[in-house]
């Protein structure tokens, strides 16, 4: 019976984390605030790849990718070339220019800024493999290496 009574709770345990659902993924309340560092220089960094984020990629000003992006920027996204101007000439396809927005449109989670890196964590929104009338949230990722001031290199978890 004791034997029963336990494989009985094991089960249980192990069924129980399945009868709720996940804590979705939710956007910072206020954006301002998570480009605040104790140290000027990560907080500058994380100024520059907010700014080029709201310029350049959800903005569409490509002209201004000069001020963001170092010539040899290296693209680790397999959908996009590499360098500066294959980049503008990439999104330059898809994007024009529009009013720039004062914060990210995407729905930003978080910015971390060590050393030279900066990630930005958006929430992402997906239909659930077992069920299309359902959702689910999860997180996507950029991260940034920054070098003399600008943008030098890009990661994010693209498929292709």
């Amino acid at each position: 019976m004791k034997r029963t009574l336990k494989v009985l709770l094991a089960i249980g345990a192990l069924t129980l984390p399945m009868a709720y659902a996940q804590m979705p993924v939710t956007p910072a309340p206020d954006q301002q605030v998570l480009l605040v560092s104790e140290s000027p220089q990560l907080e500058t960094n994380k100024k520059l790849v907010y700014d080029f984020w709201r310029e350049v990629f959800e903005g569409g000003h490509l002209d201004k990718a000069d001020q963001y992006l170092t010539e040899s920027y290296i693209q680790h996204n397999p959908n996009v070339p590499t360098g500066r101007a294959a980049f503008v000439e990439f999104f330059g396809q898809f994007s024009e220019p529009k009013p720039i927005k004062d914060e990210i449109i995407a729905p930003l989670v978080s910015i971390v800024a060590e050393r030279d890196m900066v990630i930005l964590s958006f929430a992402r929104e997906h239909e659930d493999p077992n069920d299309a009338s359902k959702t689910y949230t999860t997180t996507w990722f950029d991260m940034f290496r920054i070098e003399d001031g600008k943008i030098a290199e890009h990661w994010d978890p693209a498929l292709k």
